[in-house]
């Protein structure tokens, strides 16, 4: 009687373990069936997460890395400070002052050239040698590059806009028409050097702006886009949508 007390007290033990197992294990079977499941949603997130015109890089690396990219986010503040400085002093010499840009070249030749004779003639008194004036010239490699790069900027937007012309994409036709003639105005408001200036100070202080408050803009972007496909939509359904097409190429075929 006692070996069968012993025997079945055992076997009580071992089936009790045995579920105590069987419960962990189903229970980490569970955890990482969970985590497996939280893991494609938090890259589901991630993926989902809206950016102004579809930008998946950082904006450094949008415009392009480098020193240029550096000077238009503020990382070295003396260097952004002073283009910055220097083009807002042009633009006051030549705008507001009414200085015009070959003049100002005329007389800074003149002012160099009459500076270095007199120091190479005054030389000739104290008994010193004449200064070595430095011989100046654009190395050929500069002036190929900057040539193929403008070629090639220039044949893209060429390109660009023989994409548009084309009429795949009427979206995008309507988009490009309307920065065209928004761009009429503002050239009609103000001449090419003032233009040239506004996008200057634009390029110097949007993306640097952009960059520190970057999560609240592009909300606003993501809800500005909705409401404009919808109002798309709406257009589409009651205008566009009633242009007849089919027929008309019928007729040219």
């Amino acid at each position: 009687m006692a070996e069968k007390h012993a025997e079945g007290s055992k076997s009580a033990v071992e089936s009790m373990m045995d579920k105590i197992t069987e419960k962990l294990h189903m229970d980490g079977s569970s955890s990482s069936s969970d985590s497996d499941n939280e893991k494609p949603s938090e890259s589901s997130i991630k993926q989902k997460v809206f950016r102004i015109f579809g930008r998946e890089k950082p904006v450094h690396t949008v415009f392009g890395g480098g020193k240029p990219a550096d000077v238009f986010l503020w990382r070295n503040k003396k260097i952004s400070g002073g283009v910055l400085g220097g083009a807002t002093a042009a633009w006051v010499l030549f705008e507001l002052l009414e200085y015009h840009l070959l003049t100002l070249v005329c007389h800074c030749l003149i002012l160099s050239i009459a500076v270095l004779f007199l120091w190479s003639n005054a030389t000739t008194f104290i008994n010193k040698s004449p200064p070595r004036i430095p011989e100046v010239s654009i190395p050929e490699d500069l002036a190929v590059n900057v040539a193929r790069s403008l070629r090639f900027e220039i044949n893209r937007a060429f390109a660009v806009l023989r994409d548009i012309a084309s009429g795949h994409d009427l979206r995008k036709f309507l988009a490009v028409i309307a920065g065209l003639w928004l761009l009429s105005i503002v050239g009609s408001c103000c001449n090419f050097l003032t233009l040239f200036y506004i996008v200057f100070v634009l390029l110097h202080t949007v993306p640097v702006l952009y960059e520190k408050y970057e999560t609240q803009v592009d909300s606003f972007a993501e809800k500005a886009t909705i409401e404009f496909k919808k109002q798309y939509a709406v257009f589409d359904a009651k205008v566009l949508s009633k242009i007849p097409k089919g027929p008309l190429k019928n007729k040219l075929h």
